[in-house]
């Protein structure tokens, strides 16, 4: 089989498997229903008040919002790792949640219910994150792993600073252990209105510069002889990945390790090809949340968690993977 009719089978699979889980994620949960029950409401029938209630309090806002972080947060991450250079970066590994997540709390404590704010404010704090990661990459000539530990160190001092705020500001942040772990229980679609427009157009604003980022793969020399202005589109796609950190730590608090397992799972599949991980990241949180709400019913895990005994046993993969040169 040809790459190309391999990526197309690849990403006609990461679809269905997307459509599946996603009906799945509705369906299931500590009150189910059933599949011709979510068929009717989907095609506007009748249903039970119960399952109405459901789907449309609790199941849609939270499946839209897993949707949401999953397609953000790899995106992000593929992002960083071309912005850098950098097969372990990511958005939680160098720090860019953690201040996302330090400036949400700033903000929830000193201007409370002001819900535009908090995004805004998450991509502030994921923003200055990124930046100070990208010129310690540039101006210092640190090596790959090295810049990795600065964005462990800072996301050390930002995690300092959030339980600082919430010893100060108890009442700071409604849910605040959800938040610092990551999960989607709770979430409304009051909360989803302003992060769904920021990571509308970062997603946007990635799939228009995938190309230019596919060329950067290639090799500085090679990007800048075809005519890519290779530092204009590094700190341009880092913003980019800014908004889409930022939004989604906003109301999925510090979800971590999307963005290192979904790219590098789906550059194992297609390549280099960055366009495919909006899907694929999207397929795998809903599905994530899903075990995560089903694996130890009555009980639920926040899906930060059950996301953190998967990318920590596979960031050590990387580590060793990359041992020898792979991370000067």
């Amino acid at each position: 089989m040809g790459s190309v009719s391999r990526n197309i089978v690849v990403v006609a699979a990461t679809a269905v498997f997307l459509a599946a889980v996603t009906a799945a994620a509705l369906m299931l949960g500590a009150s189910s229903v059933s599949l011709p029950e979510l068929a009717t409401w989907l095609f506007g029938g009748d249903v039970s008040a119960t399952a109405r209630n459901i789907l449309e309090n609790v199941r849609v806002p939270r499946v839209l919002a897993a949707l949401l972080a999953g397609a953000a947060l790899a995106t992000s991450g593929a992002l960083i790792q071309a912005c850098l250079d950098n097969p372990l970066a990511s958005p939680n590994v160098i720090g860019v949640n953690s201040g996302a997540g330090l400036a949400v709390l700033l903000a929830a404590s000193l201007v409370p219910g002001a819900l535009w704010l908090t995004p805004l404010a998450a991509f502030a704090g994921a923003l200055a994150t990124a930046l100070i990661i990208f010129a310690l990459s540039l101006g210092t000539g640190l090596s790959r792993l090295t810049v990795v530990l600065a964005g462990i160190a800072i996301t050390t001092v930002f995690g300092a600073g959030m339980n600082t705020i919430l010893i100060v500001d108890p009442d700071a942040y409604i849910g605040s252990s959800t938040f610092l772990v990551g999960g989607l229980s709770g979430v409304l679609m009051r909360d989803l209105a302003w992060p769904a427009a920021y990571i509308a157009v970062g997603l946007a604003a990635a799939l228009t510069g995938a190309a230019k980022l596919n060329i950067l793969s290639l090799g500085d020399e090679a990007a800048h002889s075809l005519g890519v202005n290779v530092r204009a589109v590094r700190l341009g796609m880092l913003a980019v990945a800014a908004v889409l950190a930022g939004a989604a730590v906003s109301f999925a608090g510090l979800v971590g390790f999307v963005g290192l397992v979904v790219p590098h799972l789906m550059r194992f599949f297609v390549g280099h090809d960055n366009r495919w991980v909006v899907l694929a990241g999207a397929a795998f949180v809903v599905g994530c949340d899903l075990l995560a709400r089903v694996l130890f019913a009555p009980y639920e895990l926040p899906v930060g968690i059950l996301l953190a005994f998967i990318g920590g046993p596979f960031f050590i993969y990387l580590i060793l993977k990359n041992k020898g040169g792979g991370l000067d």
